[in-house]
């Protein structure tokens, strides 16, 4: 079980060289804590993911609270959630203090159009992972195609598709399934 402080630095980090918004951090959430530190499976994750999805707040920080209660409990999700907004708050401060030079750098604004351009990268690495590893039967495959022509396709708010995709997974478990295939 990691420290208090392993824990602050890990999610320190994770919220001072995330660029992009909640998208990002969450790849690097998963690639730190399930791939490298070990810390949680890809099925543990994905809960906590989905979960955050269907909570009010930022995406992010709730996966970073439900890591850290996980982790170390009480303790664990005020550690985690402090660490990952912490850096936020002082790039904030930062740059209200510096907004005018900011806006008016030509060099810096091709620099934010470069990291938005690897951020869809990063979050499109993490949308295609998340399927590969977690839609596994063909009940899965039928309601990821409905919930992405929702979005894309017709353009239904992403709450409507959360529920849709919640009714139909309850709704597909009454189907019955061959010997092999498992939910």
């Amino acid at each position: 079980m990691p420290s208090l402080a392993e824990i602050f630095a890990v999610f320190f980090k994770i919220g001072m060289f995330t660029f992009g918004g909640g998208g990002v951090m969450i790849a690097w959430i998963q690639d730190e804590l399930v791939r490298k530190k070990k810390w949680l499976k890809d099925e543990d994750f994905l809960y906590f993911y989905a979960i955050a999805q269907c909570t009010p707040g930022i995406i992010a920080i709730n996966v970073a609270t439900m890591v850290g209660y996980t982790l170390r409990k009480k303790a664990g999700a005020i550690v985690s959630t402090i660490a990952v907004i912490l850096p936020s708050i002082m790039v904030i401060l930062l740059i209200a203090s510096l907004l005018p030079d900011i806006t008016t750098n030509v060099t810096i604004m091709h620099a934010f159009n470069g990291i938005r351009a690897s951020v869809v990268a990063i979050i499109t690495n993490v949308a295609v992972n998340m399927l590969i590893n977690n839609v596994k039967d063909w009940r899965g495959r039928s309601i990821f195609a409905l919930a992405f022509l929702l979005l894309i396709i017709f353009a239904i708010s992403p709450v409507t598709t959360v529920i849709f995709g919640c009714a139909a997974g309850i709704s597909a478990q009454k189907i019955p399934v061959g010997k092999k295939e498992k939910i």
